[in-house]
C-alpha cells in the first residue's frame, strides 16, 4: 500500500482576499501602536503575537486538511463467480448452429425441446467455456481476474442441542446454494475488487436474499454482471416427486403405497408404473397422467415373509422427457410378525361386543382379552380363555395393551373406577395406545364423562336421553370428505368403490344421542337422515390426545355389515381400526423400550418429535434416566439427542431432531440405567437442497445487475460484459482527511493565544 500525505486548503479568491486584508490591516494597527509607544521592546513584542493571532485566524479561514491517499500497489481486482451447485446439472441450454462448420454456440432462451437428440446441455456444461482463464485474458492486462466457483453451502455441525444436548461428527452436510454469502463476502476476500462477474441459473435456497448483498455492493460501488445459465420454463419433464411409504408393515397384508406424480408434458397420457422389492418382487399398474399437473394413485404390495426390504417405485421415460434420473425414488420398509394387544372392556354381551370378540380372535395379528362386567355374573370374567378376572392393576399391566375398547360400561360398582379411567387416560395420552368408545341402550357411558376421561371423547352427548335412539327404520352411515380418504374407512380398493359399499351397507336401528362434535375432531362418517342445529349428527368420529388416538362409534349395529357377505367389511373395518390406532405405538419395540415419532414420514427439515417409552427390568416404568438417541444420516453424519424425562409416572422421554438430509436414517435409542437398546430407522422424504430439473430464476440475476449498476446478459453476450468490464475506471485512493480548521486543538490554541495577548497587556499596563 503506497501512501501519499499533503496539506490541502478549501479557499476562493474571496477568503484569500479576507485572509490578505485582515493580516494587512491588523500589521498597520499594530505598527501604529507600536509607534505610539516610543517603540518600546515590550510594546513590539505583543504586536508580533497581535499579528501571528490574526495569521493563525486567517488560515483556519480558508479551511485547511491534512490529507493521506492510501493508493494499492496491487493491480485492481475483476472476481468471476460461477454456480457449481447440483442445479447446474440441468439439461435445458439448447445448442444451436452457427454456420456449416462445427461451430457452435448456446442459446439458452430457445426453446428447451431440441429438435433433435443430443441438442440439449446441461447448464454446467455451457458455462464451461466462461471458466477457462483464457476467456477472460483481454482483461488480464489492465485487471487481476480471480475465477472462483460458488457452489452448495454445507454445515460441519450441527447449530445446536435438538433436545438437552447434541454432539455430531465434522461430516459436511450439503444445505443449499447461497448467493448472499459469496457475494457479500468479495470486497473483504479480494482486495481492491472493483466488478463482479456472476454466471448462474439464479437458483438460491438458503441464505438471505441476494438482494441484500446487492444493495452493499452498491454502497461501495462494485458493479454485478450477471449472466443466466438455463432455460427460465420448465422442461418437459414426469417426475416422481414422492412415495408415501409407511415405516413398517405386516407379513401377509396388504400395505398400500400411494405415489405422486408431477408432469409437465402438455397433453395426459397412459403409463405403466413399475413397484419392485428388494427380494424380486414386480408389481405394476396402469396410470393416466394429468397435463401439467400432479397425479396421486397406490400400489397394493402384500409382503408374505417378514425381514427389512426396499421398495423401489418407477415411472417409465416419455419419448418427450428431457430428464429420466426423477422417475425413480426408493424407500425401506420393515415388515414384521404382528401381534397387537387389545382389550375389549363390556357390561353386556350384546351383539356387536360379541361379534367384535370374535373378528378380534379370529385375526392371527391380534391378541384380545376381554373384561365383561355381566350383572348376572358372580365376579367379572368369561367363559373362554380370551377373558381376564379383572381390570389390570397398575400401569405395568396396562400399558401392555395397544387399544382398549370401553362399550357400555361407566363408574359404578363393579365396573370401572375414577382410578382406573385415570389410568385410560395416560395410556392414551403418554403410551400412545388407542381408545374406542361404543356407547350403548343402557347409557352407563354418561358416568365416564364426569372422570379423567372427559377430555378425551371426541362428542358431545345429550345428557336428557342417555338411552340414545332407537327406531324401526334402519339407519345409514354417510361418509364426510374426510371419511372419503381416511384410511379407517376404506372398505374397497377404489374412492368411488368405497363410497357404493358404505352406501349399500345394512343399516343401524339404535344411535347415541351425540349434540356435535368437539373442536379439533375429524367427523369420518354421520347419520344419513338425523340432523339437529349442528347439522348432521355425527355418528364416527376420531381425535388425536397427546400421543394416542381416540375413536366414537356412535352406534351398535356394525355387526350387521356381515349380511350376505359375512366377515367382509366387518372384520376388515375394526382390523383397520385396530392398527391405525397401534401403528405409530408400534413403530420400534423391544423387551423393555418403544420409540415412535411424528411425523411418521418426515420432510427434510421438518422438526421430529422422538419418544421413547423406557421400562425397567421388572416392567415398571423408568422414572428418571440418561435416555440417548443416536442419529446416523445418510452422509455418515452422526448427532446425538438427549431425551427429556416427562414426569415420573409412565416412563416416557421426549427429543427433539430436524434432519437436514433426505433419505434413511439409522437411530439407536439406549438408556445407562436399563444398559437396554433399541435399533430402528426412519425415511426422511424430500428434494435434495438443489433439485435438478427446475426452471432458471433470470429475475434473481436481474435484480442484482439493476441494484448494484450492472448488466444482466445471456451466456452468448458475455463479450459485452468483457466490454465493460474493461472500460471501468480504476479505483479512486482511499483517502483520510484531517479537518484543521474544525479541530478542537485549533479552536484551543487560538484561545490559549488570545489568553496570553490579553494577559500581556495587561502586564504591561496598557490595561
Amino acid at each position: 500500500m503506497m501512501t501519499v500525505q499533503k496539506l490541502t486548503f478549501m479557499t476562493t479568491p474571496a477568503t484569500v482576499a479576507v485572509s490578505v486584508l485582515m493580516v494587512l490591516i491588523t500589521a498597520g494597527v499594530g505598527l501604529y501602536a507600536w509607534r505610539r509607544s516610543g517603540y518600546r521592546a515590550a510594546h513590539g513584542l505583543q504586536e508580533v503575537l497581535r499579528v501571528g493571532i490574526m495569521i493563525v485566524v486567517a488560515v483556519l479561514f480558508n479551511q485547511p486538511e491534512w490529507v493521506e491517499e492510501f493508493r494499492p500497489e496491487q493491480r485492481p481486482t475483476i472476481a468471476v463467480l460461477w454456480d457449481d451447485s447440483p442445479s447446474m446439472e440441468t439439461q435445458d441450454v439448447v445448442v444451436r448452429s452457427t454456420g456449416t462448420g462445427s461451430d457452435r454456440s448456446v442459446d439458452p432462451n430457445a426453446s428447451p425441446t431440441p429438435s433433435r437428440a443430443g441438442d440439449a446441455v446441461s447448464r454446467a456444461e455451457s458455462i464451461r467455456p466462461l471458466t477457462d482463464p483464457s476467456t477472460w485474458s483481454r482483461l488480464q492486462e489492465q485487471w487481476n481476474v480471480v475465477i472462483e466457483p460458488i457452489g452448495t453451502t454445507g454445515e460441519d455441525a450441527a447449530d445446536g442441542d435438538q433436545a438437552t444436548g447434541t454432539e455430531s461428527a465434522t461430516t459436511a452436510v450439503v444445505t443449499g446454494t447461497n448467493l448472499h454469502g459469496p457475494l457479500l463476502e468479495a470486497p473483504d476476500r479480494l482486495p481492491n475488487l472493483v466488478g463482479i462477474v456472476l454466471i448462474s441459473d439464479g437458483d438460491w435456497t438458503k441464505g438471505k436474499p441476494p438482494v441484500e448483498a446487492a444493495s452493499r455492493l452498491r454502497m461501495k460501488g462494485i458493479p454485478v454482471f450477471t449472466a443466466l445459465a438455463g432455460s427460465p420454463t420448465r422442461l418437459p419433464d414426469v417426475e416422481l416427486t414422492n412415495i408415501d411409504l409407511p415405516t413398517f408393515g405386516i407379513a401377509g397384508k396388504v400395505v398400500r403405497i400411494p405415489f405422486t406424480i408431477d408432469s409437465a408434458l402438455p397433453r395426459e397420457y397412459l403409463t405403466t408404473v413399475t413397484l419392485r422389492t428388494s427380494d424380486g418382487e414386480t408389481l405394476t399398474k396402469d396410470v393416466r397422467i394429468a397435463a401439467m399437473g400432479r397425479t396421486s394413485d397406490s400400489i397394493a404390495w402384500k409382503p408374505m415373509s417378514t425381514g427389512d426390504y426396499t421398495v423401489t417405485v418407477e415411472v417409465p421415460r416419455h419419448a418427450d422427457e428431457t430428464i429420466e434420473a426423477n422417475n425413480v425414488l426408493s424407500a425401506p420398509i420393515a415388515i414384521r410378525q404382528e401381534q397387537l394387544k387389545v382389550l375389549v372392556v363390556e357390561s353386556y354381551p350384546r351383539w356387536e361386543y360379541r361379534y367384535l370378540r370374535n373378528a378380534l380372535s379370529r385375526d392371527p395379528g391380534v391378541e384380545v382379552s376381554c373384561l365383561l362386567f355381566h350383572p348376572q355374573l358372580g365376579k367379572p370374567g368369561g367363559g373362554s380363555k380370551d377373558y381376564i378376572k379383572q381390570f389390570p392393576a397398575g400401569i405395568e399391566e396396562l400399558a401392555k395393551f395397544d387399544v382398549v375398547f370401553l362399550g357400555d360400561v361407566g363408574v359404578e360398582a363393579g365396573q370401572l373406577d375414577e382410578e382406573q379411567c385415570r389410568l385410560l387416560k395416560g395410556l392414551v395420552e403418554h403410551q400412545a395406545s388407542g381408545l374406542v368408545f361404543m356407547p350403548g341402550w343402557q347409557g352407563r357411558q354418561y358416568s365416564l364423562l364426569e372422570t379423567a376421561l372427559r377430555d378425551l371423547c371426541p362428542v358431545l352427548l345429550d345428557p336428557a336421553q342417555p338411552g340414545g335412539w332407537g327406531s324401526r327404520t334402519a339407519g345409514r352411515f354417510e361418509l364426510t370428505d374426510r371419511g372419503r380418504r381416511s384410511l379407517l374407512t376404506k372398505l374397497a380398493d377404489t374412492p368411488e368403490e368405497n363410497v357404493q359399499v358404505w352406501e349399500n351397507l345394512p343399516g343401524f336401528q339404535w344411535h347415541a344421542s351425540v349434540v356435535r362434535a368437539k373442536a379439533g375432531s375429524e367427523v369420518l362418517a354421520v347419520h344419513g337422515d338425523m340432523t339437529n342445529e349442528y347439522g348432521r349428527l355425527p355418528l364416527l368420529v376420531t381425535r388425536t390426545f397427546g400421543a394416542g388416538k381416540v375413536l366414537f362409534m356412535g352406534t351398535d349395529g356394525a355387526w350387521r355389515w356381515r349380511q350376505g357377505v359375512e366377515d367382509k367389511y366387518h372384520y376388515r373395518f375394526w382390523g383397520q381400526v385396530v392398527r391405525w390406532m397401534a401403528y405409530q405405538r408400534n413403530m420400534a419395540k423391544g423387551e423393555t423400550m418403544r420409540l415412535y415419532y411424528t411425523p411418521d414420514q418426515p420432510q427434510l427439515e421438518q422438526t421430529l418429535a422422538l419418544t421413547a417409552h423406557v421400562m425397567e427390568p421388572g416392567g415398571e416404568p423408568l422414572s428418571k434416566g440418561d435416555v440417548i438417541a443416536r442419529i446416523v444420516a445418510p452422509s455418515g453424519k452422526t448427532e446425538t439427542v438427549r431425551l427429556r424425562a416427562e414426569g415420573d409416572e409412565w416412563g416416557v422421554f421426549h427429543g427433539r431432531y430436524s434432519p437436514r438430509e433426505p433419505g434413511p436414517h439409522q437411530l439407536t435409542l439406549a438408556c445407562k440405567q436399563t444398559s437396554a437398546s433399541l435399533e430402528a430407522q426412519f425415511f426422511v422424504q424430500g428434494e435434495t437442497a438443489e433439485p435438478v430439473g427446475k426452471p432458471a430464476r433470470p429475475e434473481v440475476l436481474e435484480e442484482i445487475a439493476r441494484v448494484t449498476n450492472g448488466q444482466a446478459v445471456e451466456l452468448d453476450d458475455i463479450d459485452e460484459v468483457i466490454r465493460s468490464l474493461a472500460s471501468l475506471p480504476l479505483p479512486p485512493p482511499s483517502i483520510r482527511r484531517l479537518q484543521i480548521w474544525s479541530h478542537p486543538l485549533a479552536a484551543a490554541l487560538v484561545v490559549l493565544l488570545l489568553g496570553i495577548f490579553w494577559v500581556w497587556r495587561k502586564a504591561i499596563g496598557l490595561i
